[in-house]
């Protein structure tokens, strides 16, 4: 069975504009894939014609599967999607907004399922709260549970299924974004695949085992992070030095998320 999430010489024009020129992307079941680059690049557009959310020329085959031949119901079945923010016009419990997520037959036969997203996005004891009375974070997570609960499992009969996230991490603190990373880890680690776009280079450098580098609507650079994230492959992308493994002079503070792995094995 092919395993992947394959788009092959994506364009994608927003009115006179092109913003994607031939792009070409795979991603692996059982890894995380980042897509990085600086605003502008392409990578939420990407995303988006991926996902079929804007008209492109090019395929994109879902695990071999053409996904212009495939049925909503079935694409639905296959990959979740949290997009950047979501507007929620109407009072919904916290609850109510994850348990869209299920689809009868698979995840909804589990009616514990929402509860398990909810306390694996550090969200339990939310459930009947009202989903407009939280916070900016804490609803960005609640729709990331939508999202788990839709496709839980991250293997069914032999085939993975995908969570596609866009910038899952951006309006949360560091603490929630390494429980968002872990999650998505973990979610690989058990035969799905993840596909994020990603701001932070350190959490990506950590969490992803595979990374698209964007610029100016194509790819700059693909690999595992070490061969992407270079001094000089950035610095060419983002228009500004950024060194790799370089430490400040002493005088200045800085934070090293990478030690937390060695922290918690207590091997630092």
């Amino acid at each position: 069975m092919i395993t992947t999430l394959e788009a092959r010489n994506i364009s994608v024009s927003l009115g006179r504009k092109e913003v994607l020129h031939g792009v070409n992307f795979t991603a692996q079941a059982g890894q995380v894939t980042a897509i990085v680059g600086p605003n502008g690049s392409g990578k939420t557009t990407l995303l988006r014609a991926m996902t079929g959310e804007v008209r492109h020329q090019g395929q994109v085959r879902l695990n071999g599967a053409d996904v212009a031949d495939m049925q909503p119901w079935e694409l639905a079945a296959l990959r979740a999607v949290q997009p950047q923010s979501s507007s929620i016009a109407f009072p919904f419990t916290v609850l109510e907004i994850v348990r869209l997520g299920l689809r009868a037959g698979l995840s909804a036969a589990d009616s514990t399922v929402p509860l398990q997203a909810l306390e694996a996005v550090g969200l339990g004891g939310f459930a009947g709260r009202m989903y407009q009375d939280l916070s900016g974070g804490e609803q960005q997570r609640v729709q990331l549970a939508r999202v788990i609960t839709q496709v839980w499992k991250p293997v069914v009969e032999g085939a993975p299924r995908w969570l596609i996230l866009d910038e899952p991490v951006a309006s949360l603190d560091i603490g929630h974004q390494f429980t968002v990373m872990d999650l998505a880890r973990s979610y690989a680690a058990r035969g799905g695949g993840v596909v994020a776009v990603m701001h932070d280079l350190n959490l990506t450098a950590m969490f992803a085992d595979q990374v698209t580098l964007m610029e100016a609507g194509q790819v700059a650079a693909t690999g595992n992070p070490c061969a992407v994230l270079t001094d000089a492959t950035l610095a060419r992308t983002y228009g500004c030095p950024i060194p790799v493994n370089t430490t400040p002079p002493a005088e200045v503070p800085f934070l090293l998320p990478q030690a937390r792995a060695y922290l918690a094995t207590g091997s630092a």
